[in-house]
């Protein structure tokens, strides 16, 4: 695996775009990971994450159509790169090895 410079909470937003689709826009993507990691997160911080990972080539955007629901607004919307599903693959083979022999040596699991 090469340095992927993605970190963990990277992973989760960039996880949380291609599970919603075309719905991974700011505050759709905000809602999920507060929903599955049962915290309040800030729009910044959701926001910064996700202007890296277009700049690293994870992820590119465009934007949705204007709605009256949004004042006129468009969405942002994100979609994952090939290259973003190849790393998150790599990461999650990596993690699974580690969690097969920790339960191989029978330690507990946390």
């Amino acid at each position: 695996m090469k340095k992927t410079k993605l970190g963990e909470f990277e992973e989760l937003v960039l996880l949380s775009v291609i599970v919603l689709r075309e719905d991974a826009y700011g505050v759709e993507i905000k809602k999920e990971l507060e929903k599955r990691m049962e915290d309040r997160l800030s729009v910044g911080s959701i926001q910064s994450a996700l202007k890296r990972m277009e700049e690293k080539g994870f992820l590119t955007s465009e934007f949705g159509e204007a709605t009256q629901k949004r004042g006129g607004k468009r969405k942002r919307i994100y979609n994952a790169t090939p290259y973003a599903e190849k790393v998150l693959n790599e990461i999650r083979a990596i993690r699974e090895g580690f969690w097969t022999q920790i339960a191989s040596q029978g330690l507990r699991t946390i």
